[in-house]
């Protein structure tokens, strides 16, 4: 089945939504990508991200977000020509975790690091407990969303961060992975979250020195 057919079934809602997205990114991408791979690309985000969904009213903004994500990252798939170096942050259901690291690194690296995050089986919403814990600390995750991790993504980054996915987790030639051996926060209180907030961000100021550094040398 074609993207054109793939979206031509869909409720009209939806077909709607993604005709914006596609129209959205078909001309923010003109000069780098032919539409049928974009159309690709919004086609499958959306498929990956309606698996898990319990409600479709925001699918079409956040299959818009990933497939953008995914066609910027594949802009950045030769080590040599990166613009800066990229981190991937994976767990379980990148619901807790993986959200939380990521926005420790951007609160420390802003725009000087690419950051990544997926999942192994996401979850269909983030974990608000996990929310909560960041918005503490002034950093509000609270407009990300769970999402798998992609082949394009895991071959743009220079490092993966693993977090509890185990072997499901990709393993790519040349780039660097580190497993981070942390409590899960699906489930726990606040004051649990906190403590596994606060761990992470012990590490992410580690790999955020290590990579600023490099790529100032």
């Amino acid at each position: 089945m074609t993207g054109s057919e793939f979206l031509s079934e869909l409720p009209i809602e939806d077909r709607l939504a993604l005709g914006r997205t596609l129209a959205d990114l078909q001309r923010e991408f003109a000069d780098r990508y032919d539409e049928e791979t974009i159309e690709h690309f919004v086609v499958d985000s959306f498929t990956r991200l309606a698996g898990a969904a319990k409600t479709h009213k925001f699918l079409g903004v956040i299959s818009e977000r990933f497939a953008r994500e995914r066609l910027m990252a594949m802009l950045e798939t030769d080590p040599s020509g990166r613009s800066k170096p990229g981190v991937l942050f994976l767990c379980v259901h990148n619901a807790g975790r993986s959200q939380m690291a990521a926005g420790w690194l951007r609160q420390l690296a802003g725009d000087r690091i690419r950051i990544y995050t997926g999942g192994s089986e996401p979850a269909a919403g983030l974990n608000p407990v996990a929310v909560d814990a960041m918005a503490e600390v002034g950093i509000d995750i609270s407009a990300e969303f769970p999402k798998p991790w992609t082949e394009e993504v895991v071959r743009a980054v220079d490092v993966i961060v693993a977090m509890g996915c185990g072997d499901v987790c990709p393993v790519y030639p040349g780039t660097r992975r580190e497993e981070w051996d942390l409590d899960d926060p699906e489930g726990k209180d606040l004051a649990v979250v906190e403590r596994i907030r606060d761990e992470i961000r012990g590490r992410v100021e580690v790999l955020a020195a290590e990579l600023l550094g490099a790529a100032q040398t």
